[in-house]
């Protein structure tokens, strides 16, 4: 006889078999590679995700570098300085193309319509993790007439609603607003800000991008 599982309890099932605490960390670096990282298999054996980041941002850097050495502790963690202030932190693993939900060869993120791991979506502790990677990457934290605000731009459009929902979820009331491309070789920008109560929805995922050159 076949037992039909529930949906609510097939969702809560993590296919990346790491532990509660590395799950974490992983939430945080997924946030992280849909804003700005990259997959490729230069080697033909293993993936690597690259993660370009500028240098001003010292914290994150370590943050990233951190998080991946806890996710893959036998694994190297590389650097490689860029122009323009630019630094690109690569990690090797089996891993990536299933624990990020997209391919090396299946062309740009926008195209293969990437979108937010269902565990992530569902558990408030990693949805906080991960949309600090996100914003982290592709969003920003700015004064409008004296009041905090925080923005998010994606070119996904599914990706901007599940970003939507997240943060409905832990209680906050995002807007979103769509601009169009001004010609044919640009995509569609959705932006996702926070304008009521931002300042607790920063400190809540723990949003940060301070400036801190070595």
């Amino acid at each position: 006889m076949r037992v039909q599982v529930p949906l609510s309890a097939q969702n809560r099932v993590k296919m990346h078999n790491l532990d509660n605490k590395l799950s974490g960390h992983l939430a945080y670096i997924i946030g992280v590679a849909i804003g700005d990282g990259n997959l490729s298999n230069p080697t033909g054996r293993s993936v690597r995700l690259r993660i370009s980041c500028n240098t001003e941002y010292q914290e994150i850097i370590k943050e990233i570098s951190s998080s991946l050495k806890i996710i893959l502790p036998k694994n190297k963690v590389s650097y490689i300085k860029r122009k323009c202030k630019c630094l690109d932190i690569s990690s090797y693993s089996k891993n990536w193309e299933k624990w990020l939900g997209w391919k090396f060869d299946k062309g740009p993120k926008h195209k293969q319509n990437i979108n937010i791991p269902e565990w992530i979506k569902i558990d408030p502790k990693y949805s906080k993790s991960c949309l600090k990677g996100l914003f982290q990457t592709d969003g920003s934290i700015y004064h409008d007439r004296g009041y905090i605000m925080a923005n998010f731009v994606t070119t996904i459009p599914k990706l901007a609603d599940e970003i939507v929902e997240m943060i409905k979820r832990l209680g906050f009331r995002p807007k979103l607003y769509t601009l169009s491309a001004r010609d044919k070789m640009r995509h569609r920008k959705y932006t996702i800000r926070i304008s009521i109560d931002a300042a607790n929805f920063i400190k809540a995922i723990g949003f940060r991008k301070d400036k801190k050159i070595i």
